[in-house]
């Protein structure tokens, strides 16, 4: 199963406003381990950053004056999220001026069933507490130190590891061996399997195997 989690900086809170998105970032996931493969561009938002905004990323106008614009990204953005479900913290939020983006150029608009929201995965876990990503970092034990403002790329990385322990964590992990290892004792008669020796004999291990094999009665291997 494949997913990507997703997360963008905007220069604002509305789109509809006229506010853009100016950092996209996603991180590729396959039965929920993190394959080490990523996306992320900063964006020309064509327009200024107000104050607020720039407290948040301090992504500056004049920094991302000269980074490409969105329309000149969203090709190589819809490859890497062809056909995976995406994983996004408040996704309404993200999920609206990606969707603004893609209208603007005449593209397809995210379809909400592929989208899996982890703010309400939060909410439902744990109701009534804390739910922002910084908060679920704390309540995982999940080190977000070097989260000094908010970036797309490391708010991914971030959210990947929560989204785990959303949906399970370590023990969900557990479990799936657990199983794999019942199946192979099954089709091994109710014997449990050895794992595969993963380095060659030592010369005295196969010193001792002759000696064993000498003391045989005509072993069957060697008739």
């Amino acid at each position: 199963m494949r997913e990507i989690v997703l997360d963008t900086e905007t220069t604002g809170l509305d789109p509809a406003a006229g506010h853009r998105i100016v950092e996209v970032a996603c991180l590729e996931l396959v039965n929920h381990i993190p394959t080490g493969r990523s996306y992320q561009r900063y964006i020309n938002p064509e327009r200024d950053i107000p104050t607020d905004a720039l407290a948040v990323h301090g992504l500056t106008a004049e920094f991302l004056s000269d980074k490409p614009r969105f329309a000149e990204i969203v090709e190589e953005l819809l490859t890497f999220i062809d056909g995976a479900s995406l994983v996004i913290h408040n996704a309404e939020f993200d999920v609206r001026f990606i969707n603004a983006e893609f209208q603007r150029l005449a593209k397809p608009t995210l379809d909400g069933n592929r989208i899996v929201d982890t703010l309400l995965l939060a909410r439902q876990k744990f109701p009534g507490s804390p739910a922002s990503l910084d908060a679920l970092c704390r309540r995982f034990g999940i080190d977000n130190s070097t989260r000094t403002k908010h970036g797309a790329l490391l708010d991914t990385e971030l959210l990947a590891d929560v989204y785990l322990e959303l949906i399970g964590g370590r023990q969900a992990g557990l479990e799936f061996l657990a199983a794999a290892r019942a199946v192979a004792v099954l089709e091994t008669g109710g014997r449990t399997p050895r794992a595969p020796r993963s380095y060659a004999p030592t010369e005295q291990e196969l010193v001792a195997h002759a000696a064993l094999v000498a003391k045989l009665k005509d072993p069957i291997w060697l008739s």
